[in-house]
């Protein structure tokens, strides 16, 4: 599917326009199913275990979840861009 870079670049604008926990939230509910949202925070979450050295297999046990999900998180945090490595260390911070 193409999606036009200015619909990419006004969808990254709302984003970065979120102030608080709670605009998220509203935000969140309306664009994604309950499911989307569940599938991102388990994401988040192994991505911050990875990120704190488990093991795959304890991160696994832990969240109920397969190897391959966290295998995909792991290759994101070596192969991506670097969004989640940025926020990591951001949330780190605070």
């Amino acid at each position: 599917m193409f999606v036009d870079r200015a619909h990419l670049r006004d969808l990254y604008s709302l984003f970065a326009s979120i102030e608080s926990e709670e605009e998220a939230e509203k935000l969140l509910t309306d664009l994604l199913t309950p499911k989307e949202i569940e599938s991102f925070a388990e994401r988040w979450q192994l991505v911050q275990a990875l990120h704190q050295g488990l093991p795959q297999r304890e991160i696994a046990q832990k969240l109920g979840i397969s190897i391959s999900k966290i295998t995909r998180g792991s290759r994101i945090l070596q192969y991506g861009n670097g969004g989640l490595e940025h926020f990591l260390k951001k949330l780190r911070k605070q």
